[in-house]
């Protein structure tokens, strides 16, 4: 291997400038970049910066979401002798100011977004700051910085490349400057591995500001000829789509992630009934033993279903940034894919060892690479890893006192990892030396081996372990329904210490916390879901000052404070908006990721309307009728908003839909709007008799004014009980009835084979706000549409108390799809005739008044304008 710039690799590469280099999905397309124009807009880029003053060794930051412009920018800065400073959107405040002052970069690039939460500080003041999304014209416009032609690569081979910042597992993120020679002999050695080829096509759902996904995810892959696969935003639904849209070959990951695919997977199967989840479970075990028995591979054929789902040309797995769990492992190759994993740290650029997929042993780390030594520093037995290669930086940026505890003068690194080489070369990992546990009395404890024990009881989200004087202590997080379910601080403490204590009887007693603290929030971690001990201590500390009162837990948690995979949820633009809503109309609640809608938020069925209303508005986000049956907790919520199209992107929303209100039904619901037929008929007729002939022998009915005799309209009743509609069909004529629907709600009438018969005889509409607001508001358009009239009780359900409810927007939508007058009507009375809970009338008094129809050109405005105004009507009949 030789040694050579970033620049000389990638040019070198024979590879066709037609070939796609990006394909990157936008929320509603997919567009794709070839390698020519890659390479031309990294040129121009690096002319633009010579042009505008840049001296090789000056370091440019960027902090942005993944895309096209952050691999351009990349490679420039690069090619122009820059030294390139990747930082995480989502670093905590303290950190990405200590980080930005600590790199003195001359140059920022970011989005406008992103600009609003940069650090304001003195040292920082003359750093200038371009935009990705800034418009051409403007002056901070990225763009403004693109030469006309390319210019030559400035960059030799000993000059600094990058400066990756730390996630700060135990303090302050340290600065780790990397060469082009420690990242091209990292490129050159996996390259050489030959897992994978020009064909392939990378799909890379991490940030790019970390050493792995940058050198593995971007620069091999261009150093390959093969495609980057670019996802619209790093959460789930999106990833799914990039593998499927992307046509993705390679998916590169971390543990959490396989295991959030894994676990997705494993809850959907369970969702279909025992029987299912027992073939899978079967033929997973099958497919697990025929490959470690026989070296047959029978997953692709077993599980075809699934991978036409989520993509049929993916084939590999990678995992890194931590250990994969073997037995997750060995899931996902029963599954139909191959795995490989890998071992390494930004320091070493990033990889060390390599487990391929054709000699794969998931119990280890994998083998070293080519250019890389490794070798134990103790003589014998389990002791800290060294290593040492090409690879390997330099020192620390700034930081001479920490360099001398990490490297000596032979070039070994230390990694501060544990483990042993066993015969076959393999490398056996066993913890981190630094977070290694000391009591005593000389036991060793490996705190991560007791978070996972505690972390895999039922009633415990996650886990934390420090020592405490000489004690082992455990911060936990037990899961949200624990919360929910346990009364009183003291309550919810006693029961999560004695789930920790039955859980740590399956370690050794000295392994056993003795001191415990619960947290409600999740546990301090990096973007790789690594724990941050130093800050663990911390948060240990405070919990030991605070109780677990009614203000900690009445408020949202803060972005910063959630776990990494919903920080990354939140990265997606629907996603933040949708939290930003939710956050500001429950500022009073306990509001996290795992608040169920229902049990904490109180949203009823009828709620759902107004909440896919508001997320609609504030969000510009569309939620289909399928997602919200899906939908238990505001993860869930968070996850259905990123899947779902955006109203400007779609070119439509619910309005727009409602106005051709067939398109949305399908042949079941449409045929509730379909004529009734001569025997049906013939039973309305009998109904209507027998129920006037009963209310009139019970009740004394007082009318005033009458509902028009030809349509459409719509009638807006108040509602206080089921004897509403029966009272209202007294008032009209039997002809009328024919060309009246009624929206009924699908709890009560459409329960069971007799009630929904009545349901059809008596034009009733089947409504299910919660379940498909959207199939329920296109029932009633289609109502209009077709020219019937509608009876819709804008309040949604019985007042409890006898008074006038707030209106629903259902009815606000409906008459901007589809404007026809509307009959406001007050009732009084029914209640107390047949209050809720009883199945017959008894005698009392009934008083409807019906109201003056809104002619339609008096429902100008939006939907909420129109609800008040039905609202008004409505309860000035009531005071006449």
């Amino acid at each position: 291997m030789t040694t050579q710039t970033i620049p000389e690799l990638l040019s070198a590469s024979p590879v066709d400038l037609d070939r796609p280099a990006i394909v990157e999905l936008t929320r509603d397309a997919v567009q794709t970049v070839s390698r020519g124009e890659v390479l031309d807009l990294a040129g121009r880029l690096s002319a633009g910066l010579v042009a505008a003053g840049l001296e090789r060794g000056d370091r440019i930051a960027i902090i942005a979401p993944n895309g096209v412009r952050w691999v351009v920018s990349a490679l420039g800065v690069i090619r122009a002798g820059g030294v390139l400073v990747p930082l995480d959107t989502q670093m905590p405040d303290e950190d990405l100011a200590h980080a930005l002052v600590d790199a003195a970069p001359r140059w920022l690039f970011t989005t406008s977004a992103l600009a609003e939460r940069l650090p304001q500080r003195e040292a920082l003041a003359d750093v200038r700051r371009y935009r990705f999304d800034a418009p051409d014209d403007e002056s901070d416009a990225w763009s403004q910085l693109l030469a006309a032609d390319p210019g030559p690569s400035l960059a030799q081979a000993g000059d600094l490349a990058t400066i990756f910042y730390t996630s700060g597992t135990t303090g302050p993120p340290k600065g780790v400057p990397l060469t082009h020679g420690n990242l091209t002999s990292n490129i050159e050695a996996l390259c050489a591995e030959g897992m994978a080829d020009g064909k392939d096509r990378v799909l890379v759902p991490l940030p790019f500001h970390h050493v792995y996904p940058f050198t593995v995810g971007i620069l091999v892959p261009l150093s390959l000829g093969a495609t980057i696969v670019v996802p619209f935003s790093l959460v789930g639904p999106q990833i799914v789509r990039a593998l499927h849209d992307g046509e993705a070959s390679i998916m590169l990951g971390v543990p959490r992630l396989f295991e959030a695919i894994w676990t997705a997977l494993a809850g959907r199967v369970a969702e279909r009934g025992r029987v299912p989840a027992a073939l899978f479970r079967g033929l997973l075990a099958l497919s697990i033993a025929a490959r470690a028995r026989l070296g047959w591979r029978l997953g692709r054929r077993l599980f075809a279903s699934l991978h036409q789902r989520l993509g049929s040309s993916l084939r590999l797995m990678v995992s890194g940034g931590a250990a994969l769990d073997p037995t997750l492992g060995r899931r996902l190759q029963g599954l139909g894919w191959e795995v490989a994993t890998g071992y390494g740290l930004s320091e070493t650029s990033p990889i060390l060892t390599l487990n391929r997929p054709d000699r794969i042993r998931l119990e280890s780390a994998g083998l070293p690479l080519a250019n890389v030594e490794l070798r134990i520093a103790e003589a014998e037995g389990p002791g800290e890893v060294l290593a040492r290669g090409p690879n390997v930086f330099g020192g620390y940026w700034q930081l001479p006192e920490k360099t001398a505890k990490v490297l000596d003068e032979q070039g070994w690194f230390r990694t501060g990892d544990v483990g042993r080489l066993d015969a076959d070369g393999y490398l056996h990992l066993q913890g981190r030396a630094s977070a290694m546990i000391v009591l005593s009395g000389g036991e060793n404890v490996d705190p991560e081996r007791v978070e996972k024990v505690l972390g895999a009881a039922d009633e415990i989200r996650e886990a934390g372990v420090l020592a405490h004087g000489d004690r082992l202590a455990a911060v936990i997080v037990p899961e949200d329904r624990v919360i929910r379910e346990t009364d009183g601080t003291a309550a919810l403490r006693e029961r999560v210490g004695q789930v920790m204590r039955d859980a740590a009887r399956a370690l050794p007693s000295h392994h056993r916390p003795g001191v415990l603290r619960v947290a409600l929030d999740p546990l301090p971690r990096t973007r790789l879901g690594k724990l941050r001990r130093h800050k663990l201590e911390a948060l240990f500390a405070r919990l030991a000052s605070e109780d677990l009162d009614q203000a900690t837990m009445a408020a949202p948690i803060a972005i910063q404070d959630m776990s990494p995979e919903d920080q990354q949820l939140l990265s997606d633009p629907a996603a933040e908006g949708a939290w930003r809503y939710l956050a500001e109309r429950f500022s009073d609640r306990r509001l996290t990721p795992d608040t169920s809608l229902a049990l904490d938020l109180d949203i009823d069925s009828l709620g759902w309307v107004d909440l896919t209303l508001a997320l609609r508005d504030r969000a510009g986000i569309e939620l289909e009728d399928a997602a919200i049956a899906r939908v238990e907790t505001v993860r869930d919520l968070l996850r259905e908003a990123s899947a779902s199209a955006s109203v400007d992107s779609a070119g439509e929303d619910l309005i727009t839909a409602l106005a051709d209100p067939e398109r949305i039904l399908n042949p079941e619901q449409q045929a509730w709007l379909a004529p009734r037929g001569a025997i049906r008929t013939l039973a309305a007729r009998l109904l209507l008799g027998l129920s006037r002939l009963t209310t009139r022998s019970l009740i004394r009915l007082e009318v005033r004014g009458r509902i028009p005799a030809a349509g459409p309209y719509l009638v807006a009743p108040r509602h206080l009980s089921s004897l509403d509609p029966v009272m209202l069909a007294q008032v009209v004529t039997a002809r009328q009835l024919d060309s009246i629907y009624w929206a009924g709600w699908t709890g009560i009438l459409f329960a069971n084979p007799v009630s929904r018969w009545f349901s059809r005889v008596a034009q009733v509409l089947p409504i299910d706000p919660g379940a498909a607001p959207r199939a329920s508001l296109a029932l009633g358009a289609a109502c209009l549409e077709r020219g019937f009239s509608l009876v819709w009780f804008p309040e949604g359900r019985r007042s409890e108390d006898g008074s006038l409810q707030a209106f629903r927007p259902g009815v606000g939508l409906l008459l901007r799809a589809h404007p026809v007058p509307v009959v406001p009507v007050w009732i009084d009375g029914t209640r107390e005739a047949m209050p809720p809970g009883r199945w017959f009338p008894r005698p009392g008094r009934v008083r409807i008044v019906i109201g003056d129809p809104i002619p339609v050109d008096e429902l100008g405005g939006d939907e909420r304008e129109i609800v008040r105004l039905i609202e008004k009507r409505v309860a000035a009949l009531g005071a006449e």
